[in-house]
C-alpha cells in the first residue's frame, strides 16, 4: 500500500459514520464516499456510474450474474473469478498460441447474438493484451455487451478503453490501495438488473469508506509505466539470454508482468529458491498459485502440463529497481545452473 492511500484510509476510520445514515455525521460521510466515488471513475476517464465493491472479483460476478444480456462468453485465459462467475452458463472461447483472442473467430462464435462478452484488459500471469478495440466493434456490432476486467490495468495506460466498454471491473491494491474495495464501471444502469440496498441499489452492505478513500487516493499517484517496460525488456533479454523462455514474448504484453520458463525445474522449486533469496515471485497469478493445479491459461495457449509447470511470474512495482532486477537475474541464472549440473 502507498503510504498516501493508508493516511487516507486512516482518515476514513477517524471520520467515519454510515454513509447511508441521515445525521450530519452520516451527511459526511456520503459527502466523502461521492467524492471519492467521482474520483476513482475520473482516474479512469469514465463518465458513467461507479459501483463500488469489495474487488474486482466481486465487480465481475455483478456484471455476469446481472447482465440485462441472456448469453454470456469468456475467453478460456480469464481469471478464475471470471470462471467462476461464468459457472456452467458460459460459453469459452478459444484463444491462439499466443493467448489473444483472435476478432474473427470471436464474430463466428457470436454470429449476431446479444451476448454479454467477458475479456481482460491483459492476463494476470502472462501479461498478455487483448485487442479489445476489435473485439468491442463485433460485440455492439451484435447489440451485445463488453465486460473487461481492468484489474491489472494502471490509469491512463488505455485511454480508449472508456469508449470501448460497458463494463469495467477495477482492484484497488493492484493500483497500491487498500485490499477489500474496488469498482465496476458501469456505462449505462438499465443494462444491469438491480437488487436494492446500498450503491444505488446495485450493491447491498454498509459502504466502506476508508476503502473507498484509500483507493482514491492510490489512484491519484501516478505509476511510472515507461520505467516498468524497460525493467521487464531488460529481464525478458536477460532470460533469453540465460537459456529460458519468455512467455508470448512476440505478443503486445503488460510492462510490469512477465511469465518465464526455466526448462528443467519445477516452478515450485523455483519458489522456493528465489524465496530464500528473498525474491517473491508466484506460479501463475496469485489468486491460483497455491493451488499446484497446471495453469490452465498456459493449457489453453497449448502448453503441456510439464512446461506448463516450469513457469514462473514475475511483477514490478513502483518501488522495484533496476538492481532488483540484477538480482533476479543473478539468481536465475544460479538456480539454472544447478539444475542443469543436477539433471545431468
Amino acid at each position: 500500500m502507498l503510504p498516501v492511500a493508508m493516511a487516507a484510509v486512516a482518515e476514513g476510520m477517524r471520520r467515519w459514520a454510515n454513509p447511508s445514515s441521515p445525521h450530519a455525521e452520516g451527511r459526511a460521510a456520503r459527502a466523502a464516499l461521492e467524492d471519492a466515488r467521482a474520483r476513482i471513475a475520473s482516474a479512469y476517464g469514465w463518465a458513467g456510474e461507479a459501483i463500488l465493491t469489495s474487488g474486482a472479483s466481486e465487480a465481475l460476478a455483478i456484471a455476469l450474474g446481472r447482465s440485462v444480456v441472456a448469453r454470456r462468453l469468456i475467453s478460456a485465459v480469464e481469471h478464475d473469478a471470471v470462471i467462476r462467475a461464468g459457472g456452467d452458463a458460459a460459453d469459452v472461447v478459444r484463444v491462439e498460441p499466443d493467448g489473444r483472442v483472435d476478432p474473427t473467430k470471436l464474430q463466428r462464435v457470436l454470429a449476431g447474438q446479444p451476448t454479454l462478452v467477458a475479456v481482460q484488459w491483459c492476463n494476470s500471469e502472462t501479461g498478455v493484451r487483448q485487442p479489445i478495440a476489435a473485439i468491442a466493434d463485433i460485440v455492439h456490432a451484435g447489440g451485445g455487451l463488453l465486460l473487461v476486467d481492468a484489474a491489472q490495468m494502471p490509469p491512463g495506460a488505455d485511454a480508449d478503453l472508456a469508449s470501448l466498454a460497458d463494463f469495467i471491473a477495477i482492484s484497488a491494491h493492484k493500483r497500491g490501495g487498500p485490499p477489500g474495495v474496488g469498482a465496476l464501471l458501469v456505462r449505462d444502469v438499465a443494462t444491469l438488473s438491480p437488487t436494492g440496498g446500498q450503491e444505488r441499489g446495485y450493491r447491498g452492505g454498509t459502504e466502506n469508506l476508508p476503502g473507498a478513500l484509500g483507493f482514491a487516493a492510490a489512484l491519484a499517484e501516478p505509476e511510472d509505466v515507461p520505467a516498468m517496460l524497460a525493467l521487464r525488456a531488460k529481464l525478458d533479454d536477460a532470460i533469453l539470454r540465460s537459456g529460458g523462455t519468455v512467455v508470448a514474448g512476440p505478443a503486445p504484453r503488460h510492462p510490469a508482468i512477465g511469465s518465464y520458463r526455466m526448462s528443467g525445474l519445477a516452478a515450485a522449486t523455483q519458489l522456493i529458491r528465489f524465496d530464500m533469496a528473498g525474491i517473491a515471485v508466484s506460479a501463475g497469478s496469485a489468486c491460483s498459485s497455491g493451488s499446484m493445479k497446471p495453469s490452465h491459461v498456459l493449457g489453453a495457449m497449448g502448453w503441456s502440463v510439464e512446461a506448463s509447470r516450469e513457469v514462473v511470474r514475475v511483477s514490478f512495482g513502483r518501488s522495484t529497481s533496476e538492481a532488483d532486477v540484477d538480482r533476479f537475474i543473478k539468481e536465475w541464472r544460479a538456480i539454472s545452473r544447478s539444475a542443469r549440473a543436477f539433471g545431468a
